[in-house]
Order: structure tokens, then C-alpha cells, then sequence
């Protein structure tokens, strides 16, 4: 069993075929011993568990019934009234024995929904049977019969689950795992010399350094949809919204699905940013492993901003007002992302002071550790 990807997910073998097979096995040996001379109904809830109750029907050695129900919602009278029902049960069901066969019950919404249909159905007996059962998110008050194996809180997919839509053919069971990649934030104020080092690290360790800069400026030159949208905010002197940067971002994130990982230089600049990065690595089994941030005291930065300012054309590296006005910016907006990345431990400052390559060894002494 090999990692698989799913739509922009990645999971990591967790349950072979053969230990899923056990397992069925086993739960419909446990419901035989109570129900072998009952005749009972099982209820199988679609989609998931399709694959499920074939196999467990064959499992079970006594006589019984099956039907196959989904549970679909309706308006009632008022507009935020949402009433569930079953489509699809045809049996009586008075006087049964009904066992309803579930793959997976985590938070138990869906169990309160069935417990209440079943209520005016008259059955003799409900029982419940899950091939799986996350312990630690259920809650509910509600018995459940049967479990073929607890598992931990992590999102699975095989054997009848899916991950929107795909994955329910597979014949074992996988689960949402981190995809083997490193991303790095590499901060720091203007004239730090992010730039210079992202250069270096990136042919170092194979990442790929994305710069917001080149980034906004690849869209704008080449007047993609996100690059006019970009541009209609700059040119009427607006900030450009947070959603529309991180589609940047995210568009070449996905142009290099297979990097090792990402260097992001100059993003994120904001908490919600820094939110928005993180959501949408962990939709692709990844992570932040490191804020490394390059120190330097201010006056220094000054002093370095001038001197570039004599060859790089760009007039606020001119002006020392303007240079303190950056750099109060920085302090003022940007630099609370330290305070964010400390929390979760993913902070690292770095002295940035001295020749290119004394900086370059700093740093990859972290980025080794990372």
C-alpha cells in the first residue's frame, strides 16, 4: 500500500483489505450471536456503507433481510425547519428486529436522526452496527451495539468512504496524512536581505520561492483575472483584499504540485493572512514548518536601504523618512506575526547580520532542523 492522492488530499495507508475483511467478519459473527434466531432487517444508510453491507450479509451466517435507505432532508413549514427523512424503506417493519449498518459514526448526528424515524416505525428491537467509531468525538447518549473498531479522530476514506466523491472503491482504508513537504516563511523587515537568501536556500533545498512581489507582478503584467482584479484595486488606491492575494498564492502553489516544498517571502504580511495560508496548506495534508524571521537592528537597515537606493531606482530607498515610515509599517501590521507563529511554536529568529554566506549558514542550521 502506497500514500494515494485524492483531489488535492494525501493519505497514507492506515487499514489493509485484509484486516478490513477481519473486521467485518467479526462484527457480523458479534450481531449473529444476538439476532440468529430472529430473522432481522439490516439497514444499510447510503452511500457509505454499500460496500460494507455486502460484505457483511455474506459474513453472516443466518437468515435476514436487507434494505438500502439514504437520508434526505426537506423543508418543513417554516423556512428553517430541516426535517430528515428515509427514502426508500419500503418494509414493514412492525415487530422487527431492524439492525441498521453504519461505516463510520463520529459526532452521532445521523444516528439522532434515524433513532427519531424509527420511533413511530413500531420495530421490536433497533440495534446499530458501525464497522468504525471515532470514541473520542462521539458524544451522544445513544447506544451503539456493535463497533468494529475504534479508530482516532482522523479523516479516512476507502471501503465506501470518499473524500468528495472519490476514494469509496478502494479495497483498504486510508487516511489524511501530511504530504512530505517543508514550508518555510522567511521574514523579515525591508532591506533585510529575505530576497538574496531565498535565492541561495531555494538551490539548496530544492524548494520553490514564492515571492509575493513577482508574484503580483507576473498577474499584472500578463493581465490574468487576478491580476486586473489586483490592479483595479491599486489603481484607485485601495489595499488589495486578503482573498484575492491568497488565490495568487494558491495558483502557484498548484503549479507545483510535486515541489518538496515552499519558500513564501513577503507572505504572509497579516494574522488572517497567516490563517488563510494555514487552511489551505491543511487542505493539502501540509503545514507551516517554520517562520524564520532574519534580525536586524533598524538603523542598520537604514543605512543598508540608502546605499541601495544609489543603484536600485526606487525612490523610497531615498528618502530616510520614507525608509522609518516602512519600518514603522512593518512594526505596527506585520511584525504580530511573530506573536501568531510563537504560539504554535514555529518561531525562529535568525541574526541577519554579517556577510551573505555567515547569514546563509544561520539559517540552514535551522532550516536543517526543520
Amino acid at each position: 500500500m502506497e500514500t494515494i492522492q485524492l483531489h488535492d488530499l494525501h493519505f497514507k495507508p492506515f487499514i489493509s483489505s485484509n484486516a478490513v475483511a477481519s473486521v467485518v467478519t467479526k462484527l457480523a459473527e458479534e450481531v449473529y450471536k444476538d439476532c440468529k434466531d430472529l430473522n432481522p432487517m439490516f439497514i444499510a444508510v447510503l452511500n457509505g456503507s454499500f460496500i460494507l453491507a455486502a460484505d457483511f450479509v455474506r459474513a453472516y451466517k443466518g437468515p435476514c433481510e436487507i434494505s438500502f435507505v439514504k437520508l434526505a432532508s426537506y423543508q418543513g413549514t417554516s423556512s428553517t425547519e430541516n426535517i430528515k427523512q428515509l427514502v426508500g424503506l419500503n418494509e414493514n417493519l412492525e415487530g422487527r428486529t431492524v439492525v441498521i449498518l453504519e461505516d463510520i459514526v463520529d459526532t452521532g448526528n445521523t444516528l439522532e436522526e434515524l433513532y427519531r424515524i424509527f420511533e413511530d416505525k413500531k420495530v421490536k428491537n433497533l440495534k446499530i452496527a458501525t464497522l468504525f467509531l471515532k470514541p473520542t468525538v462521539y458524544q451522544k447518549k445513544l447506544k451503539i451495539d456493535y463497533v468494529g473498531e475504534n479508530i482516532e479522530d482522523k479523516f479516512i476514506v476507502g471501503y465506501g468512504l470518499d473524500y468528495d466523491g472519490l476514494g469509496r472503491n478502494l479495497p483498504a482504508v486510508y487516511q489524511l496524512t501530511t504530504h512530505n513537504m517543508t514550508n518555510i516563511v522567511l521574514f523579515g523587515p525591508p532591506g533585510a536581505g529575505k530576497g538574496t537568501q531565498a535565492d541561495v536556500l531555494k538551490e539548496k533545498y530544492n524548494l520553490i520561492h514564492i515571492s509575493t512581489g513577482d508574484v503580483f507582478r507576473y498577474n499584472i503584467k500578463n493581465k490574468t483575472e487576478l491580476g486586473l482584479l489586483a490592479k483595479k484595486y491599486m489603481d484607485e488606491g485601495d489595499l488589495v483584499p486578503d482573498e484575492v492575494t491568497i488565490n495568487m498564492l494558491k495558483a502557484e502553489v498548484e503549479k507545483n504540485e510535486n515541489a518538496k516544498g515552499f519558500i513564501f517571502d513577503g507572505f504572509p504580511r497579516t494574522e488572517s493572512q497567516a490563517k488563510a495560508l494555514d487552511e489551505f496548506l491543511a487542505k493539502k495534508g501540509s503545514q507551516i514548518n517554520g517562520m524564520v524571521a532574519l534580525e536586524v537592528p533598524e538603523n542598520l537597515l537604514v543605512e543598508r536601504l540608502l546605499e541601495r537606493g544609489k543603484t536600485s531606482g526606487r525612490t523610497d530607498d531615498t528618502d530616510e523618512a520614507k525608509i522609518r515610515n516602512r519600518f514603522n509599517e512593518y512594526h505596527t501590521k506585520t511584525a504580530i506575526l511573530k506573536d501568531y507563529y510563537d504560539k504554535q511554536g514555529t518561531y525562529y529568529g535568525v541574526n541577519g547580520v554579517g556577510s551573505i554566506e555567515e547569514i546563509t549558514t544561520r539559517l540552514s542550521t535551522v532550516f536543517d532542523t526543520l
